[in-house]
């Protein structure tokens, strides 16, 4: 999932906490491979360990990012087959 802020970074921040707390929680629960801010801070990007894209769907509506209409998501597959990744 590639996230686009929406509003200015400010706005954005004002929701980070609630929304890195999602984060971790989708880590803890095994459904993320990896996350992270874009750089420059344009939106993020998180790489779900989901079969298919309406779970994908399912879980990103619930981030706070999303919740609080401060950044859209849009679902990108990605099937690894080299690095880190690989296997997970």
């Amino acid at each position: 999932m590639i996230s686009k802020y929406v509003v200015p970074l400010e706005q954005v921040d004002a929701v980070r906490t609630e929304h890195l707390a999602f984060v971790e929680s989708l880590e803890q629960r095994g459904l993320l491979a990896s996350a992270g801010r874009q750089d420059p801070p344009v939106g993020g990007v998180l790489v779900l360990k989901v079969t298919d894209r309406e779970t994908a769907l399912e879980l990103i509506a619930q981030d706070p990012y999303v919740t609080a209409g401060v950044a859209e998501y849009t679902p990108v597959g990605y099937l690894a087959n080299r690095g880190d990744l690989k296997d997970a």
